[in-house]
């Protein structure tokens, strides 16, 4: 007998959601279109049948196709706010994005631009370093004493190739205090003399540095008086080197120089004490390698043998030192030079230049001690600084100005080889004149 109502498609082997033979799960079907007729008195009763939902795997409702969007039943609410929530036509809020347009699409924030991030990094850090080294230029250029007028000094030689540099360490007291002058052992001498005289040669072939022990014996030569524009006949006057500077200055000085060596100088370059100790004490010391120990009570030298860091006291003492060594002021003019030269290579260093902490008061401590003659740029000191520097890099050399012997305790230079040394340095030429 069948059990189910006149007219209606399929058998009893497709019921719906009465199981099914099939070892597979039923899928979602529509449900059969029924044509009811008047229920007759004389067919059974029916038992009531339980509403056709779609299985819970499916999630929607037949009524609900095309996203719930479509054509629902009149009436029907379905409880969807599409205005804020679920957008379709409002922005969204939260997430960290925007909602998008008439699609409702989520659109994130853009990627950063690493590139022209990169770009701008790079070009707002050149800024500042030029704006800092700028500052720095003018702050430095101030700081510059140019006091003296080479333009005083009479009758000099015709400038060769290169550039020479008269380098001279003063025992000048100014701007210590008593304590300082106690500590330092520099006496309290009103004035100043020179303690120590080099030129520097800086050219093609390398640096060349010679000392001028200060007990030379050189003739003055005529020369105008910087304070007082008067001229002085020259009247073969022998005299000691650094009893020039005592007489009238550095332009007196220069112009003696000049005279016996016939050498002519660009710079003048000149440091007290006080400075000189400064600066070593500002880039925390000087390591020098002594191959001697020595002692000296007027300087106050106590050194011992081997590598050791000097301070700016002990630095003072050790350039100095003329009485403990039998060769007294030529031994003195070695140990200044290895000195000076240890001193400009230790400073030049990236841990210096680099970092402020030690540039700064290291140009501080020399600038403010420092007296160079108005012509003097500070592109000019700086290459002097590194061809000091480069006297001990390997294509630099050291001497003493040749002497032959001595007169009233004078030392005598060995004309024949001063004169072939000053030759090679007006050429740019390799110096081989020895000062043996």
């Amino acid at each position: 007998m069948n059990d189910w109502p006149d007219r209606r498609t399929g058998d009893r082997s497709d019921r719906y959601g009465r199981g099914s033979a099939s070892p597979q799960p039923e899928g979602a079907r529509a449900m059969p279109h029924i044509q009811r007729r008047p229920s007759s008195p004389q067919r059974p009763q029916m038992p009531p049948q339980r509403p056709q939902v779609p299985p819970q795997s499916q999630g929607y409702d037949d009524r609900y196709q095309d996203g719930g969007y479509g054509n629902p039943e009149p009436g029907y609410d379905s409880g969807y706010n599409t205005g804020q929530v679920y957008g379709g036509g409002g922005s969204g809020r939260g997430g960290g994005g925007r909602r998008g347009g008439g699609d409702g699409g989520y659109v994130g924030r853009p990627a950063p631009d690493w590139r022209r991030r990169i770009k701008l990094g790079a070009l707002t850090l050149v800024v500042v370093l030029l704006v800092v080294s700028v500052s720095t230029y003018f702050w430095a250029d101030s700081k510059l004493k140019r006091e003296v007028d080479l333009s005083k000094v009479i009758e000099r030689p015709e400038s060769g190739d290169g550039t020479n540099y008269l380098i001279v360490g003063s025992d000048s007291r100014e701007g210590m205090s008593a304590e300082e002058k106690k500590r330092l052992r520099t006496g309290s001498a009103e004035g100043k003399r020179t303690d120590s005289m080099m030129i520097l040669h800086d050219g093609s072939n390398g640096p060349t540095l010679i000392s001028l022990p200060r007990d030379s014996n050189v003739e003055i030569p005529s020369f105008v008086g910087s304070e007082s524009g008067k001229k002085f006949p020259g009247t073969g006057r022998q005299v000691k080197l650094n009893a020039a500077y005592a007489e009238d200055g550095p332009e007196l000085l220069v112009r003696t120089v000049e005279f016996n060596t016939g050498l002519h100088i660009d710079h003048y370059v000149e440091i007290g004490f006080g400075g000189f100790a400064k600066i070593v004490d500002a880039i925390g010391g000087v390591e020098l390698d002594i191959p001697k120990a020595f002692k000296d009570k007027k300087s106050g030298a106590d050194f011992k043998a081997g590598k050791q860091t000097l301070n700016g006291e002990q630095s003072l003492a050790f350039v100095r030192t003329r009485y403990a060594f039998a060769g007294s002021d030529l031994d003195r003019t070695k140990n200044q030079q290895k000195f000076l030269a240890a001193l400009a290579s230790q400073t030049a260093t990236p841990s210096t230049i680099i970092n402020p902490f030690k540039l700064y008061p290291t140009m501080g401590a020399g600038l403010d001690t420092l007296i160079v003659d108005k012509d003097m740029s500070l592109w000019s000191l700086a290459n002097m600084f590194f061809a000091m520097k480069g006297v001990t890099g390997g294509d630099g050399t050291s001497m003493n100005m040749p002497i032959s012997g001595s007169v009233g305790g004078n030392l005598v230079w060995d004309k024949a080889k001063v004169k072939q040394l000053v030759q090679q340095l007006n050429n740019d030429e390799k110096v081989t004149v020895s000062s043996d």
